[in-house]
């Protein structure tokens, strides 16, 4: 269930990748026009709609995304089933549909058909859509209806299926989008302390990649919150005494764009002298993604086994700081993550709040995390890359460069330290390499540590996850392309 979950996260990242198209667009016309947000500019309002037509149908996003993302064999076709899965949907719980189904009053329905275009839906109905896709598309029916045979029947057989599904969630959303929006309000209630609380889970399930259900609930339309999408519309009006526009993600640039590098320039200095370099080019390069694009994960899974305390202690800061920004009222949002280049966008954004506030913030938290990581590695003793028991055996002419012949390489040299014939399936993420493997503890821990990897993880006996960067497509095509599969 955890491996299949973990899936699910991944593939979340196929729609999520759209964001920062949809984020560079509308910041272009808030920078055009922050006050109109379009209305005083032709030129502004063509750029703020062309991003709201993202944001607006993230949902539908989700469905195709999720459809395609978990499919076996990452055809078109998949991503087809999932339109198609969520156009039923929505048409059948649609208000009007509702009222007249049930024979009642269009304003009788509940509020809850009127929220049926939403991210959670676009997850449930990308999974269902996934799973009938992958038991459809090898299908062979009798001569008289091979046409419909394979791809084509996954489409029709989603069709049925979404039929039923409607059906259930007809009586089933309203209990499900009441309780959603009950945990969005519970936390909402509890204002910047909430935001907090939620900035401390959100890094702490990040090991088991969950954090994306939990991001759902505060940054999309799923309870109510949908921050994102607000801060991106500049809807400062919806702001109220326990919310501020924005006030779950501002809190995650000083983290992202100070915080962390900074952890890691600490972890750097307590490394061997030897392994300093070794260490020191992994490092800079997860740093340097952090700072610019806000994704973390190769700074985070560089420590969070090694030396857990640390990434617990990560875990609070975030959560501190994301309740810092909340209740001084200092927001900046993102259409993709808190690093350089949403919080340059951000500055003409009719939501952003004293965002400048961010960077004084960003230099309190560097501090912190450089001199706390470092006094808990020298009283701890902690094992960080390069230091203790993990010392990085890496000959000098290894480490991984850019373009396809070293990706080709590494891929080679991950594919020897696996074990060609202990794969099975080979997928990735934004950042992660996974492997479905026949048994992950054959693979020795000693040999994943020497291919200059950020960290890597093994989630069960099946499964093991090698943390790449942002380059990791490339890799996982030539490791699909090498073994085969």
């Amino acid at each position: 269930m955890l491996t299949y979950l973990q899936k699910i996260g991944k593939a979340l990242m196929v729609p999520v990748a759209v964001l920062p198209a949809a984020s560079i667009l509308m910041g272009l016309g808030y920078w055009i026009d922050p006050t109109g947000w379009g209305a005083n500019s032709q030129v502004a309002a063509f750029f703020i709609f062309s991003g709201s037509a993202l944001i607006d149908n993230m949902g539908m996003l989700f469905a195709i995304g999720l459809a395609f993302g978990l499919s076996k064999d990452k055809h078109g076709s998949a991503a087809l089933t999932g339109l198609v899965a969520w156009l039923i949907v929505q048409k059948l719980l649609a208000p009007d549909s509702i009222a007249m189904l049930t024979a009642v009053p269009v304003e009788e329905v509940p509020a809850a058909f009127a929220k049926v275009n939403n991210q959670f839906i676009g997850i449930l109905t990308g999974v269902i859509a996934a799973e009938v896709y992958n038991r459809t598309y090898k299908v062979e029916l009798p001569a008289a209806l091979s046409f419909f045979s394979g791809r084509r029947l996954s489409s029709i057989v989603i069709s049925l299926v979404m039929i039923v599904v409607a059906f259930i969630l007809g009586f089933a959303w309203p209990t499900i989008y009441g309780a959603l929006v009950s945990f969005g309000e519970f936390i909402l209630g509890f204002g910047s302390v909430g935001a907090g609380i939620y900035g401390f889970f959100n890094r702490l399930l990040i090991p088991v990649g969950l954090h994306h259900a939990l991001n759902s609930v505060f940054w999309f339309d799923v309870a109510g919150i949908n921050d994102i999408n607000n801060y991106l519309a500049g809807a400062v009006e919806l702001s109220t005494s326990s919310y501020t526009v924005g006030m779950y993600q501002a809190g995650f640039f000083p983290i992202m764009m100070f915080g962390l590098p900074a952890g890691a320039l600490a972890i750097y200095h307590q490394a061997n002298a030897d392994q300093k370099k070794r260490v020191g080019a992994i490092l800079m390069a997860g740093a340097v993604a952090s700072f610019f694009t806000g994704v973390t994960e190769p700074l985070e899974f560089s420590f969070m086994f090694v030396a857990w305390p640390l990434y617990f202690l990560h875990a609070i800061f975030t959560g501190i700081s994301v309740f810092i920004s909340a209740q001084m009222q200092w927001i900046a949002g993102f259409g993709f993550s808190a690093g350089f280049v949403d919080y340059f966008l951000s500055f003409k954004n009719p939501a952003a709040i004293n965002n400048l506030m961010l960077i004084v913030q960003g230099a309190g938290f560097a501090a912190l995390y450089y001199f706390s990581f470092t006094a808990m590695i020298k009283a701890f003793n902690l094992n960080t890359p390069g230091r203790g028991t993990n010392i990085l055996e890496l000959d000098d002419d290894a480490a991984v460069e850019t373009g396809s012949t070293s990706h080709a390489q590494f891929a080679s040299k991950i594919i020897e330290v696996v074990g060609s014939d202990n794969i099975v399936e080979t997928d990735n993420c934004t950042t992660r390499l996974r492997f479905t493997v026949k048994d992950s503890a054959s693979v020795d821990d000693a040999a994943l540590k020497s291919l200059g990897a950020a960290g890597y993880l093994k989630p069960s006996s099946t499964s093991l996850q090698i943390i790449i960067g942002p380059d990791v497509q490339f890799v996982s095509d030539e490791v699909k392309r090498q073994v085969g599969r």
